[in-house]
């Protein structure tokens, strides 16, 4: 299936748990980190664990290497298979950690400092590693950079580039902090897709469907595909063109992409 959405539920609402299941999110993301108070962390790991083996599938962000809680939680998921997990604060040396202690497993570095971005080059080859995704707020914060206009474009690009490179998943783009526009939604998701982006991060369930939507082609994107991949079969690999357009092999596998993006989207029909 397509992940476009990935939906943060705090770690300490186990009653929020299925809901987010529900909301349409193609994957959950539990949170152990950000969203659960230092006192709390305890109980949030037992809820997250409780949940877990009574045969609930997620990601479950796990606090970064240099806290307390980060043994606790590296525990806690080693003896749960199904779980994926999301570093907070990766860097290369603590991904390795990481990679090391779950071997086998979907393994999401959350890229939200400036150290992180420096070793992006080898965090982004560690043997292992599913996806990239970007903690923009956190990384805003860091770095001084405001999450503004195009100010974090190059290091977006940057982060695109490395997966690309390195053979991973389309990276994930942070958060938007608004939740009751779906048009920005909108907006700020169909941007980290034309930057390069396989999904977004959200912090709410009505983000969810403006996400999806601005991820999924477009019909006028799956029909000039068919008109594309249709002109190259009645051509038999010969030179032809669409829509005035030379179509060569590049436009084909782009053509091949969105069919197949689109047929992969929930509720799609094959």
């Amino acid at each position: 299936m397509t992940q476009r959405s990935f939906l943060f539920v705090p770690g300490h609402r186990q009653d929020r748990f299925d809901k987010a299941v529900a909301s349409g999110t193609d994957a959950v993301i539990l949170d152990l980190e950000d969203a659960v108070a230092p006192e709390s962390k305890p109980a949030a790991r037992a809820a997250v664990r409780a949940w877990l083996a009574a045969g609930g599938r997620a990601l479950v962000r796990i606090n970064a290497a240099d806290t307390p809680w980060f043994a606790d939680d590296l525990a806690m998921l080693a003896a749960l298979p199904q779980a994926g997990v999301m570093l907070s604060k990766a860097d290369a040396p603590s991904l390795a950690h990481t990679l090391a202690a779950l071997p086998g497993r979907e393994v999401i570095a959350l890229l939200e400092t400036v150290a992180g971005f420096m070793d992006l080059a080898a965090l982004s080859r560690a043997p292992g590693l599913t996806q990239i995704a970007f903690g923009s707020v956190d990384f805003g914060i860091d770095s001084g950079i405001a999450d503004t206009g195009d100010a974090m474009t190059a290091v977006r690009t940057q982060i695109v580039l490395h997966s690309r490179f390195a053979g991973l998943r389309a990276p994930l783009d942070g958060v938007s902090v608004r939740f009751d526009s779906a048009e920005q939604m909108y907006a700020d998701a169909l941007r980290s897709s034309q930057l390069g982006f396989g999904g977004k991060l959200c912090i709410h369930p009505a983000q969810v469907g403006a996400v999806n939507r601005a991820f999924a082609p477009s019909e006028e994107e799956q029909a000039w595909a068919r008109r594309v991949l249709q002109a190259f079969d009645a051509s038999a690999g010969a030179a032809t063109a669409v829509d005035g357009k030379m179509v060569d092999r590049p436009v084909v596998e782009r053509a091949r992409r969105i069919v197949a993006s689109a047929r992969a989207a929930p509720g799609a029909v094959a």
